[in-house]
């Protein structure tokens, strides 16, 4: 029989995160494994899994667990959760036979941890951020059967217990078609959009606005790069904030205001699809701190388009610097100008960059070596009970 997953999800936002699981859910081998997604809230999740057609159940019973500084109506605090949502959704999951939970993001690990362990699931506890975070190194080794991590850097680093034999690293998956943008055409597109003069060098930061991915770190590197080069720059910030009460856009604006570059940074608010604007950009700049391993570098380093990042979080894993890429140190903003301008101003270099960069991401990543992994995961934990039992017959 095949294996039934439960997906679930908060469903107010959408990132990068979802876009992986989701490219995983949509290729699994529906003989083999059966997955289900579940979203706690009708929000920009939820509308597009209904603009693509995919099923999900809408969970009506609420019970997000939240620390009381950031819960919302729907959420509840421990005597809420004990008393009404776990108790439900360890129902329902025995209702719907389900073998293994999945769970994808903070909110849904602390949520649906008990009710699987509860309910004799299996938990498989995907960790896409911070290798401190008190989930991954307190609750996991406990309740998971499971710890994937989407780099080494983000592997636990301080768990409770001893989770080594339940740990390992899984790439997030990436859809690499060989026809990727023309270069030409995407660059074309968004000067006219910007009514950029044509030999304006165009640099980029993609991702959701939030402290730790640093789009000021950007603004201020965009001032640096432009102090230096003797033709036009144009600093292009796409996303949209994580958080509408920190507003980032805003703040990026007023700086590069009080930076006199207002009118090289341009917001431009969320776009997709993603590659068709990467593939546009001179470079992408990467300033976050601590990113586990984020898409928009691998995706940018597939589409061609030269990658700077902070030499920092899973940022080395995935670029060796000065063949696919270029690392820099994550403190000044101004470490960023070298490589920039050295791209600017050596054609050569940066197609030798590009091209390394692209051989290596179509090597090393790829939707089908991730759901095959997975699915050998799933596997192997599903019918760990069936083994354990047979062992202790024969003992």
């Amino acid at each position: 029989m095949a294996i039934r997953v439960l997906f679930p999800f908060v469903g107010d936002t959408f990132g990068g995160s979802h876009i992986s699981a989701l490219q995983l859910i949509d290729a699994l081998d529906r003989d083999r494994v059966q997955p289900g997604i579940l979203l706690h809230r009708d929000g920009e999740l939820a509308q597009r899994l209904r603009d693509s057609g995919r099923d999900f159940v809408l969970w009506q019973e609420g019970g997000i667990l939240a620390p009381r500084y950031s819960r919302d109506r729907q959420d509840v605090g421990p005597l809420g959760y004990v008393g009404r949502a776990l108790p439900a959704m360890r129902r329902y999951l025995r209702k719907e036979a389900i073998d293994i939970v999945h769970t994808n993001d903070g909110r849904m690990h602390v949520t649906w941890a008990a009710p699987a362990r509860l309910a004799g699931c299996r938990l498989v506890w995907h960790h896409r951020g911070d290798p401190t975070a008190f989930g991954v190194n307190r609750i996991a080794p406990l309740l998971a059967d499971r710890i994937l991590t989407v780099s080494r850097f983000a592997m636990p680093s301080r768990p409770l217990r001893d989770v080594s034999g339940r740990v390992e690293v899984v790439r997030s998956p990436f859809d690499l078609p060989s026809r990727t943008p023309d270069r030409a055409a995407s660059r074309a597109m968004l000067l006219s959009e910007l009514g950029l003069p044509a030999d304006t060098l165009i640099l980029g930061w993609m991702g959701i606005l939030n402290r730790r991915k640093r789009p000021d770190h950007f603004v201020r590197a965009v001032a640096a790069i432009a102090a230096r080069l003797d033709r036009p720059v144009a600093g292009l910030i796409f996303g949209r904030p994580e958080n509408p009460q920190d507003p980032l856009d805003r703040a990026c604006r007023d700086l590069a205001e009080s930076l006199g570059i207002a009118d090289r940074i341009h917001l431009m608010g969320f776009r997709s699809p993603a590659d068709r604007y990467l593939a546009g950009l001179d470079a992408l700049l990467i300033t976050a701190l601590s990113e586990p391993f984020g898409r928009t570098l691998i995706e940018a380093m597939h589409v061609g388009t030269p990658v700077v990042a902070t030499d920092h979080g899973g940022n080395p894993e995935a670029i060796t610097d000065n063949r696919t890429g270029f690392l820099v140190d994550p403190g000044p903003p101004e470490a960023f100008a070298d490589p920039v301008l050295r791209l600017a101003r050596d054609p050569d270099l940066a197609r030798t960059i590009t091209s390394s960069a692209r051989q290596d991401v179509r090597a090393s990543y790829g939707v089908d070596t991730h759901v095959r992994r997975v699915s050998a995961i799933y596997h192997d934990i599903a019918h760990q009970n069936q083994r354990q039992g047979k062992a202790r017959a024969q003992a």
